[in-house]
């Protein structure tokens, strides 16, 4: 063998290792690729899995929604006929007709006069003693009594300052 055919075994033999160094690269990154793709494909069947739940939420939503429709519906048309019913009564009511009342809800209280005011004062029973089940008294429940000798906080019994 001659000088210059070493030379090119020498330089086959560098050129093989290149070769094979980057086929071991390529390799490693072909893997990794692989690796990524599959997740990625399970990413993509998660997703559409998460879609389908979307759809059948959202449909389920819009049963739901009709449903309320329906129910706000009849309610709403069962509210127009009472109104109407009560237009009727308070108008023959008002010409001193004598309404005939439908439900057994009782007759609706005269507005508060003064008279009545004081009447109710009157007739109004007095608040319950303590029982022993009550609250124990505590340190702490003179925070909201009048100071000593101060006669109040200021405001009258039964008016403002």
């Amino acid at each position: 063998m001659t000088l210059a055919g070493i030379a090119l075994q020498i330089l086959l033999a560098v050129l093989l290792i290149v070769a094979l160094v980057f086929g071991m690269r390529l390799e490693r990154r072909l893997k990794a690729l692989k690796e990524s793709h599959e997740g990625f494909a399970k990413a993509v069947v998660d997703l559409d899995a998460a879609a389908q739940r979307a759809e059948q939420g959202l449909a389920d939503l819009r049963a739901a929604t009709d449903e309320a429709a329906e129910q706000l519906a009849d309610r709403i048309e069962k509210a127009r006929v009472l109104t109407a019913k009560l237009d009727k009564s308070m108008a023959q009511a008002a010409r001193g007709e004598s309404a005939r009342v439908t439900s057994n809800r009782p007759p609706p209280v005269p507005p508060m006069t003064p008279a009545r005011a004081a009447f109710a004062a009157v007739d109004r029973p007095p608040p319950p003693a303590e029982t022993p089940r009550s609250r124990p008294r505590g340190d702490d429940d003179d925070l909201f009594d009048p100071p000593a000798g101060s006669g109040g906080f200021g405001v009258r019994p039964g008016g403002r300052r």
